[in-house]
């Protein structure tokens, strides 16, 4: 403090602002800006300044017009109100701070409007369910409570949640439109459903908000549970009379050859005596018988290289593909193929997500490790360096091999990973 400067008397009004943002002040003007934001932007209550040094005991000293000697300092806000006012800088302290900048955020305030936004939305959808005349249904008054506790919609922002839950419930009025039991329900595509209800076509995708709402609607309805998992959500969505795409995902097959006596297992059989590859849809995989041989041992590869290879070659052994991930098309025949009584042998990348995929077919099916184990990958591994093949270092988190112990600890060893392409002459060999 300098020989003209005295706590009781504040800077004159030309400096004012620049003795207001001296550093001394810093923490200060954080703290007081933290509660008024807190408070409604009102001066109400008291903050503690702790471990002050040298400047801010002096800074703070002229300010408030007492001496501040300790380490730590109790603010009164109101006092600092009225001493601003008095000050030459003329203004309370929600104003000096506006003024220093940034502005000011009334915290409660937006957090009222934001509740007041939240029960529009739900007011909204109330009024919604009246008019879409599904309050008769026994089942939405709880289906409302659910979403509302879950959360979901309350994370988005009021026009979205109103949009959606808006289109959810036309959706399920569409699919419920009356109480009569004996009313025979309309068939929908769910393209067709979600172009109605959103004007798109993918409205109603797996993972979108909007299915997730009809779908719970849906369980209440049929008094069944949430589905977990992709089979039990084409399940559900068919109880409401909705046909899910079943046709543009595919699981790639060779030789397969079903014992049915239709034309559909008949042109399978066909296919395999003539080594043609054949794509299986999920509408196809619902029709066919796909009873096999007592004990048939199926194949299963990771990657249509293999099973490319395997027609070129005439190989008759059976042989699935994975295309890199077991999608719900693929599981489907699987399960059907394990039912009927066959075993699988499986074969993948060795590199961590494939030894991940090869840990859920073998746990699914109780699969037998086909060329996967530790003294598969070493041979393999030497193989390549021999051929003087480019080497893949193997990156991402391990996983471990359930099948075999020694596997991981070798992959780790020689840090190499290695494609089926690496061992296509020795698949071929043991499919022939």
């Amino acid at each position: 403090m300098t020989g003209r400067e005295r706590a009781d008397e504040p800077p004159p009004a030309a400096d004012a602002l620049a003795f207001l943002t001296r550093p001394g002040l810093t923490r200060l003007w954080t703290a007081a800006r933290t509660r008024l934001e807190r408070n409604g932007l009102q001066p109400a209550g008291t903050i503690r300044l702790e471990g002050l040094d040298a400047q801010e005991r002096e800074a703070l000293s002229l300010l408030l017009a007492r001496p501040i000697t300790g380490r730590t300092a109790a603010i009164r806000l109101p006092d600092l109100d009225i001493r601003l006012r008095a000050s030459a800088v003329g203004r309370g302290l929600a104003s000096t701070l506006e003024e220093m900048g940034p502005s000011l955020t009334d915290r409660r305030a937006v957090r009222d409007a934001a509740a007041a936004e939240r029960a529009r939305v739900w007011v909204a959808a109330q009024t919604e369910v009246e008019a879409a005349s599904l309050s008769a249904q026994p089942w939405t008054a709880q289906w409302l409570e659910e979403i509302r506790r879950v959360g979901t919609l309350a994370r988005q922002d009021p026009h979205t949640a109103t949009t959606v839950v808006t289109q959810a419930i036309h959706t399920l009025a569409t699919l419920f439109p009356g109480t009569d039991p004996r009313s025979t329900p309309t068939t929908w595509g769910r393209g067709e459903l979600a172009t109605s209800a959103t004007g798109s076509a993918h409205g109603l995708d797996d993972g979108t908000l909007l299915s997730r709402l009809v779908l719970r609607g849906i369980a209440l309805a049929r008094g069944v549970e949430l589905p977990a998992d992709a089979p039990e959500r084409r399940a559900l969505w068919r109880m409401a009379s909705v046909a899910p795409d079943e046709v543009s995902s595919t699981v790639l097959t060779l030789g397969l050859r079903p014992t049915g006596g239709t034309w559909r297992e008949a042109a399978l059989r066909e296919r395999a005596d003539h080594h043609m590859e054949t794509h299986v849809t999920l509408r196809e995989l619902r029709t066919l018988r796909l009873e096999m041989p007592p004990g048939t041992r199926v194949h299963v590869c990771e990657n249509p290289r293999v099973v490319e290879a395997a027609a070129d070659a005439s190989r008759r052994a059976p042989l699935i593909c994975t295309s890199g991930s077991a999608t719900t098309v693929v599981l489907t025949l699987l399960d059907a193929l394990a039912a009927s009584g066959c075993t699988f042998a499986y074969h993948g990348d060795f590199d961590w997500p494939g030894i991940a995929l090869a840990n859920r077919i073998v746990h699914r099916y109780g699969a037998e490790p086909w060329r996967m184990r530790a003294v598969d990958y070493e041979y393999i591994a030497t193989r390549t360096r021999v051929r003087g093949t480019p080497q893949i270092a193997l990156s991402g988190t391990p996983a471990e091999a359930v099948w075999d112990a020694e596997l991981v600890p070798t992959m780790n060893a020689l840090g190499i990973a290695l494609h089926e392409e690496a061992a296509l002459d020795l698949l071929l060999e043991d499919l022939g």
